[in-house]
């Protein structure tokens, strides 16, 4: 393009610019114009502060000021009444609290939440029960429990919380007369990670298998055992493992701790090695199965903890059974003075739990513990996993997994891992 026609090209883009703004100045010259007037809108007139000339301002159908005069907003005696917005119906609505309530049997949990669900804590609540009186969250987790309370209907009144609103009609719970092994759908607000709790009193590594124990342990792996399938069992306690190590070791599948039961407080804990090894395993190819280290006193607590467990599995895949593992805590356990028969009613009200879901359950004991503190031939319908070291059991009751080791090596974990042999037929 020469010069000549490319001056005739910015003087035309240059001419259309200046006529487009020509236009926008007149169609608004009244803006521009900073007189405000015009005679044939029926505007109301008032006094420009800054000139001392007219401006027009307009009140609309709905109420609202229209116009150029920056003070006419004065005219409006209500502008500067507090109204309701969106964002103060946002706040109440995020302040406002409600309950959610459980029964197990003979008992009553409520969990206080906001809107989003959260469970408020550090605050001080309390509710009534019609009939029954007041009960305070005495340690501020946001959880009432109520233990004991006669089957029945019941109206629970959330009291006052300070900066929130709480329900005005009281709700309405049932209380169940008599378990149901069903899992607990809020079961989560129970469950505890160790940062909030102290390991070494809730989660001793202690071991009693003296009478289940002789020289003849065998402390290798069997691969090549005779209808049988190589395995291990593993926790916290075995730390970091390296999962394609392990698989190349000829390790067919590992039954990973979910977590326990506080000895002491009571606490549901997650064990802090589960989903890491979960993860670890199955993606290296190991079948999987879980086990609950059990401090259940009752039926109530044994479907705590095995709620507990399927809440930590429900993305997972686990084809092995699930256990719980009962066993001796040192004497100072909060379970370990139960009767025979509480302990057997609560592995199986933990097994009836579990298998609603559709899982194979089963029960992880030593002989000794089988023997002598479960009634075994009760427990016969579930997955039994037997703990005896020596080189062939002399249990005499069914078994379908066996224990045979505690001091097991294997490569990709440092120091001793429990091994195991499993004579089920597990589909993949």
């Amino acid at each position: 393009m020469d010069s000549r026609l490319r001056t005739i090209t910015i003087a035309i883009c240059v001419g259309v610019v200046l006529f487009v703004l020509v236009i926008v100045f007149y169609l608004n010259r009244d803006v521009f114009g900073g007189k405000g007037t015009r005679k044939d809108s029926g505007a109301l007139i008032s006094a420009s502060e800054d000139t001392g000339e007219k401006a027009v301002v307009q009140k609309t159908d709905d109420g609202y000021w229209i116009g150029d005069d920056l003070y006419a907003f004065r005219e409006d005696e209500g502008f500067f009444d507090k109204q309701a917005t969106k964002y103060d119906e946002y706040v109440k609505k995020h302040k406002t609290l409600s309950m959610i309530t459980t029964s197990v049997e003979k008992d009553l949990r409520i969990k206080i939440v906001d809107y989003d669900g959260k469970v408020l804590e550090d605050k001080e609540l309390s509710v009534t029960i019609e009939g029954k009186g007041d009960y305070k969250d005495t340690d501020k987790d946001g959880i009432i429990y109520i233990p004991y309370i006669k089957a029945g209907e019941y109206k629970v009144t959330l009291n006052e919380v300070e900066g929130y609103t709480v329900p005005e009609e009281p709700l309405i719970v049932n209380i169940k007369a008599q378990v149901e092994y069903v899992p607990i759908d809020d079961i989560k607000a129970l469950i505890k990670t160790e940062a909030e709790i102290d390991p070494s009193e809730d989660d001793k590594d202690y071991l009693d298998m003296d009478a289940d124990t002789d020289k003849t342990e065998i402390t290798k792996l069997l691969t090549t055992a005779e209808n049988a399938t190589l395995g291990i069992d593993v926790s916290k306690y075995q730390g970091e493992i390296d999962w394609k190590k392990v698989a190349d070791a000829g390790v067919k599948f590992a039954i990973i701790r979910c977590g326990y039961r506080g000895y002491s407080t009571g606490s549901l804990v997650i064990d802090p090695y589960f989903e890491k090894n979960l993860k670890g395993a199955t993606t290296n190819g190991i079948d999987v199965g879980v086990y609950f280290f059990s401090q259940a006193m009752n039926e109530v607590e044994a479907v705590e903890e095995a709620s507990m467990v399927l809440s930590q599995i429900k993305r997972a895949y686990v084809n092995y059974p699930i256990f719980i593992d009962s066993e001796a805590s040192g004497g100072d356990g909060r379970a370990d003075k139960l009767n025979v028969e509480n302990r057997t009613k609560v592995c199986k009200a933990f097994c009836a739990t579990i298998e609603s879901e559709g899982y194979n359950a089963g029960v992880y004991a030593s002989k000794n513990w089988f023997n002598n503190k479960l009634t075994a031939k009760e427990l016969e319908d579930y997955i039994i996993w037997l703990a005896e070291y020596r080189e062939a059991p002399t249990y005499e009751g069914v078994y379908n997994m066996w224990q045979y080791s505690s001091k097991g090596q294997v490569d990709g974990i440092e120091g001793n891992v429990d091994l195991d042999l499993s004579y089920l037929e597990i589909k993949r």
